[in-house]
């Protein structure tokens, strides 16, 4: 076999794999370089979500016939001013966009320079270029695409749906405008309107993208790092953990103005919500990184979606501590949309007429455990004496202004605890809500040097299997820093001595169970304070107050008296949350008095 040289159409092609390998891809490249060209308006129009025809105008300082000629040529750029690879202060470089959409697809440039007479195209088919021809047009350019990947048919089997190819180019449309709220978007599919973007604050920008119920159940980040290598900045908003998603399609992330997925950016998002957030929920933020071009390498991949920073981990110390930092000052704040759902399901869900119900006695504490929350410890007491009558209420008082969760009125189901506040009804799970304050009062008590413990009378002995207790005696000191002491007892067997004094009453099998397997899925590579969030968690949710406990009026007024003053209480260890609140005046449009 002999060694030869490709031909140009066939490298062409091999290029166009690598950079437009769907139409969202075609579109973005398209959208980046009108952006560049310094337009304030941009249009996209589709047809068959872009495998038809795709057409991109703005009005950008547009292109002479020469400068036309060269722009469908392989390597030829405008964005590159020196020979400077790192100094780039544009959208990109790579001078294969068009080219390549050429080498697939039916491609037409128009456009006229600012200032210029006329107006010049030029067409390239399956790579074929023809020369340049006069036209009529206004200032700015207009880019057409037809029959996409015509010349590489096998890539149109690997394309999705219709619905997900165009989701993609809007998706793709909407993060750019996000980046560039100046600039005036608009994106036509099949002769419909979908997305319609006028210029706007940055603000306004990511609201009309992220829905605007983001902005109500988010915080502001701005951080800000000065160091010789020079200033790197750090500004957005970061969803509430209770505003969640099932993927991390929502996390829209940007590097000098480019929309990014980078592994490392997203890496620091999840880590910083890991405290928050199961394993399978992901945050919705929208975070603008600033940094000198000397920092960061834009062009380490062909679609331009991934960056490589000179200094990572600075990078990724930054996004977590400022998360944190943001998510700390949201103090109990959970998601605003968590009402709004309540408010669309009782809705939906109402039909009874209100004759049919009538009023239920207030649950009856015969026989129930009373709980004792104090700033200092939850400390279990004995049960009350059978004939202790139930307590009422405590009457409504004027503070109930400066209480944000209100004042308790009733527990129903014995798990949800009913709140009255000065302009309407919080509804706590006491579980949920118990768990995250246990959460984060075991992470104070480790981090001033250790959880205090409480001896077990008679040492408990729980039978695991001999691979899940030797995974717990190698973790036997770290566990003993988090208050839980346990020693071997013969073989697939453990012995527990001392308990976390904070988790109570708790029940050992069950806590040594769901950490054997917190540990078995996690192996060795990481110590248990690396994995304190999953740890603690466990230990927290053993002992929490459970649903189906009875509590008093005063044990209920204390949880929420604490989780007012601890921070991230509006959600549990999982990402859900802790209270629902409904306003008086949602509550009455629910009722038809509004």
């Amino acid at each position: 076999m002999t060694i030869r040289r490709l031909p140009e159409t066939l490298v062409n092609r091999i290029a166009a794999g690598e950079v437009i390998e769907r139409p969202a891809a075609a579109v973005k490249e398209l959208v980046e370089n009108a952006i560049d060209a310094g337009a304030t308006r941009v249009s996209a129009t589709l047809t068959e979500a872009g495998r038809a025809a795709i057409v991109v105008a703005d009005d950008g300082k547009g292109m002479t016939a020469d400068e036309l000629d060269l722009a469908v040529e392989r390597h030829a750029t405008s964005k590159l001013p020196g020979e400077d690879l790192l100094a780039i202060r544009t959208l990109g470089f790579r001078g294969e966009a068009l080219p390549s959409i050429g080498a697939v697809a039916r491609l037409t440039l128009t456009s006229r320079a600012r200032g210029a007479d006329a107006a010049w195209a030029i067409r390239v088919e399956g790579g074929r270029k023809c020369a340049p021809e006069p036209a009529a047009h206004p200032p700015g350019t207009r880019v057409e695409v037809r029959d996409l990947f015509y010349a590489t048919p096998a890539r149109l089997k690997f394309l999705k749906g219709e619905r997900a190819e165009r989701d993609a180019c809007e998706d793709a449309i909407a993060r750019l405008a996000m980046a560039h709220p100046e600039i005036a978007f608009e994106l036509v599919a099949d002769g419909r309107a979908t997305l319609k973007l006028p210029p706007a604050s940055r603000l306004d920008r990511v609201a009309a993208v992220v829905g605007k119920e983001f902005l109500g159940s988010a915080v502001d980040v701005r951080a800000v790092r000065e160091d010789e290598a020079g200033t790197i900045r750090l500004d957005g908003h970061a969803g509430l953990p209770t505003y969640n998603r099932a993927t991390g399609q929502h996390q829209y992330l940007f590097v000098n103005g480019r929309p990014v997925r980078d592994k490392l950016l997203a890496g620091a998002v999840r880590g910083a919500y890991a405290d928050f957030l199961a394993r399978d929920r992901h945050p919705v933020v929208a975070l603008f990184l600033t940094l000198p071009t000397d920092l960061v390498d834009a062009n380490v991949h062909p679609a331009k979606t991934e960056v490589r920073f000179r200094d990572p981990a600075r990078i990724r110390g930054l996004i977590v501590a400022s998360l944190k930092e943001a998510l700390d000052r949201a103090g109990f704040r959970a998601a605003t949309s968590v009402a709004v759902e309540a408010l669309d399901l009782a809705r939906a869900r109402i039909a009874p007429p209100p004759a049919q119900y009538g009023f239920a006695a207030p649950p009856s504490t015969r026989g129930g455990a009373a709980l004792e929350l104090s700033d200092a410890n939850f400390a279990y007491h004995a049960p009350l004496a059978p004939s202790a009558p139930p307590q009422a209420p405590p009457p409504m008082a004027t503070q109930t202004a400066d209480l944000p969760l209100g004042v308790a009125r009733a527990q129903v189901h014995e798990t949800y605890i009913v709140a009255q506040t000065k302009d309407g009804i919080v509804i706590v799970d006491q579980h949920a809500a118990h768990e995250r304050l246990v959460y984060e009062r075991m992470k104070e008590a480790l981090a001033a040097g250790g959880v205090k413990r409480q001896a077990l009378l008679i040492p408990e002995i729980v039978e695991l299997g001999e691979k899940e207790a030797a995974g717990l005696l190698a973790r036997a000191d770290e566990l003993a820093e988090l208050g839980l002491t346990l020693e071997s007892f013969g073989p697939g067997a453990v012995a527990v001595r001392e308990t976390p004094a904070m988790l109570g009453d708790v029940d050992v099998k069950g806590l040594l169970r769901d950490l054997a397997d917190e540990i078995a899925e996690h192996g060795a590579a990481l110590s248990l304070k690396e994995r304190l969030g999953e740890v603690c968690g466990t230990m927290a949710c053993h002992g929490s107050v459970r649903a189906g406990r009875r509590l008093s009026g005063p044990e209920m007024d204390a949880l929420l008296r604490q989780m007012e003053a601890t921070p991230h209480s509006g959600q549990c260890n999982h990402g859900r949350p802790t209270y629902v609140e409904l306003k008086l005046a949602d509550i009455e449009k629910l009722f038809g008095r509004r």
